[in-house]
């Protein structure tokens, strides 16, 4: 019922949901420092203004839950699904080829941009089912709120303020993911370390490093610099180590410094076999490098042991696992500060439904010990399951299913989205089965067609659950 209307009505404000994207993604919503009544800076606020301006226009009726989250409400009934999405983003990065980060285009039919998949793109799509249900007159029985958070990327202190607030709807959907239906997210351990030691005094040493932006993401560019050896000597390491490992090395002279680049492929830490991580691959280096064997190159040897380049899955650190409702246990190496007395690193897993604090911190925090190092986490992020027979989670299987023609099923994820501490919440779309948006990395891109489909799904899954 109304399949037809929403289709003709979502594809003939094709145009004008291009427009609101564009407008949402030409805003550098990253998480900044925060100002007075701007909780994640100026960027965030400007944009949630932006969308609240723009939900506001198409007659919804919106709020300001303190430039923490935005909503908009269908109408003023009971409650019964919020659909939660998020207007910040992560930094730009480099290596942009097709536009600039903030300078969204459509080309290839494709939306280009910060933003466009990782949630923008999918939050306007709900906003035009919402619009599509709403100017098409279909009746409902209960209440659909769009709900537009700014700091989903550094933590989603945004929601925690906003459940202090309202009490969750009895269902929830976040297209922040991929369809079909993402009903189980692994736990996580967001791993904090740090540690102390003599400093060395030979004449070739290890200045620094200094890698990574986020520890959500893997990082694709590494820099340090050491002092006391030559361009040949490097050169040469430098090339041993591209062949083992595929990162790139390039080196510029300061006084009697030498700085180090290291160049690889940046990816979601979710998915570190996306991206090839430029930490590892300079700590390959530098532990290659004829340095002063001091207490500083023996930890980074220890550590660059328990974390080597291309062990995604914790195998040296003793943590690899498995089960068959999430999959496997990953890691990744996304941060890490040394000086010539001190280190300051993080890394990121993502762990099964198995995982456990026994089988995982606590091993974690023995090896980080054996070798030096302080552990400073003392809990895990528990794993997200919804049942995947329940009447939610099969309404929306089945309208994927009749939008697309592709087979609807319940899948996992290590990447965690909005709805991972929400009773009865999970990840439906925006990204089809198969399609590498690259979300975290350069030319982040959503395919228009996707969208599309996307909102017609959301706005059947609205009458469906509400009518």
């Amino acid at each position: 019922m109304y399949r037809k209307q929403i289709e003709e009505y979502i594809d003939s404000h094709c145009q004008d949901m291009v427009d609101d994207i564009f407008t949402l993604c030409r805003v550098n919503s990253e998480r900044t420092a925060p100002e007075e009544g701007k909780p994640y800076g100026s960027g965030a606020a400007k944009a949630l203004a932006a969308a609240l301006e723009m939900m506001e226009g198409y007659g919804f009726s919106v709020r300001n839950y303190d430039n923490y989250v935005g909503t908009a409400d269908l109408n003023n009934k009971e409650k019964q699904l919020d659909i939660l999405a998020h207007l910040d983003v992560v930094p730009a990065g480099e290596g942009w080829q097709v536009t600039a980060p903030y300078e969204p285009v459509l080309k290839d039919g494709c939306l280009y941009g910060r933003g466009t998949a990782d949630d923008k793109g999918p939050a306007v799509a709900a906003l035009y089912a919402m619009r599509a249900v709403k100017e098409l007159k279909i009746p409902l029985k209960k209440n659909v709120r769009l709900i537009l958070g700014t700091d989903e990327e550094c933590g989603s202190s945004d929601i925690a303020h906003y459940y202090k607030i309202e009490k969750e709807a009895p269902m929830t959907f976040s297209p922040d993911a991929e369809f079909p239906v993402i009903n189980v997210e692994k736990g996580g351990l967001a791993a904090h370390f740090t540690g102390s030691f003599q400093k060395g005094g030979g004449s070739a040493r290890l200045l620094s490093i200094d890698a990574g932006v986020k520890i959500n993401v893997v990082p694709g560019k590494a820099f340090g610099a050491v002092i006391g050896l030559n361009r040949e000597t490097l050169e040469r390491t430098a090339k041993e180590v591209e062949k083992v490992t595929g990162i790139r090395f390039t080196f510029e002279e300061e006084g009697g410094t030498t700085r180090i680049t290291a160049v690889g492929d940046n990816a979601h830490a979710a998915h570190p076999e996306s991206g090839n991580n430029a930490l590892t691959g300079l700590l390959t280096f530098v532990t290659r490098l004829p340095l002063e064997e001091c207490p500083q190159t023996i930890c980074l040897k220890k550590l660059l042991e328990l974390i080597p380049h291309g062990d995604l899955y914790g195998k040296a650190m003793g943590i690899a696992m498995e089960d068959d409702i999430s999959g496997n246990l990953t890691l990744a190496f996304s941060m890490l500060k040394v000086t010539e007395d001190g280190l300051d690193g993080s890394f990121d897993s993502r762990c099964p439904v198995c995982a456990t604090e026994e089988n995982v911190l606590k091993v974690v925090r023995r090896q980080m010990e054996k070798i030096g190092l302080t552990l400073h986490n003392d809990a895990m992020k528990p794993p997200h399951h919804v049942a995947g027979d329940s009447v939610f989670v099969r309404t929306l299987l089945k309208e994927y299913e009749a939008f697309t023609g592709r087979k609807g099923e319940c899948l996992f994820t290590g990447g965690g989205t909005y709805v991972h501490a929400l009773k009865n919440g999970v990840a439906f779309g925006a990204a089809m089965p198969g399609t590498d948006n690259r979300m975290h990395g350069a030319d982040e891109f959503a395919v228009l067609d996707d969208l599309l489909v996307s909102a017609k799904i959301f706005a059947q899954v609205i009458v469906d659950l509400c009518s």
